[in-house]
């Protein structure tokens, strides 16, 4: 009898074993799942470029420390001055907020002219805004990964991984 009721402690063990490996999601990757999102939002990105007459000769992609980002700018008006841009560094703005694929503006200051520290903004914009001076306008088109995300805004109406396109302008740098 004691070798059964052992056999059977091993037997239960494998069996809770099995159930709880069985159990397990298999195949979730989230670095795959974002690279997925990158490609997709890349060729959006591309295929807008390609499709708008005379960007291809003007937009830029930002490097952010020697690699390439799903950022892209055109400075519409550089500026003047020789701001340097830290975290800290206090912006106000002016600026219109519109889903690439649609053209569907989402947010805007409406001549209301925020003021943030960079390093409260959304990566596009911290990554974009430091390419122009005060007084300067941009246009950022961002992936999903530099703007809101695989997260629903609703607040704002935008769904997740939306390729966003910004029209900034700089009014204001205060270091």
């Amino acid at each position: 009898m004691p070798f059964e009721n052992w056999m059977n402690r091993i037997l239960l063990i494998l069996f809770l074993c099995v159930v709880c490996l069985s159990a397990c999601k298999k195949g979730y990757d989230p670095i795959a799942e974002e690279r997925v999102q990158a490609e997709k939002d890349d060729k959006i990105i591309q295929d807008y470029i390609a499709a708008t007459p005379g960007l291809g000769a003007v937009i830029k992609r930002v490097d952010s420390a020697g690699i390439a980002t799903g950022v892209y700018y055109v400075e519409l008006a550089p500026g003047s001055g020789n701001e340097l841009f830290t975290n800290s560094t206090r912006i106000t703005i002016d600026y219109t907020s519109k889903v690439l694929t649609t053209g569907e503006v989402f947010a805007e200051s409406n001549n209301f002219h925020p003021s943030f520290t960079l390093g409260e903004v959304l990566r596009a914009w911290k990554l974009g805004i430091p390419q122009i001076k005060k007084g300067g306008k941009i246009r950022i088109i961002s992936a999903s990964k530099y703007a809101y995300g695989p997260y629903d805004q609703p607040q704002i109406n935008l769904p997740k991984n939306s390729v966003v396109d910004f029209e900034i302008e700089l009014l204001d740098v205060t270091n």
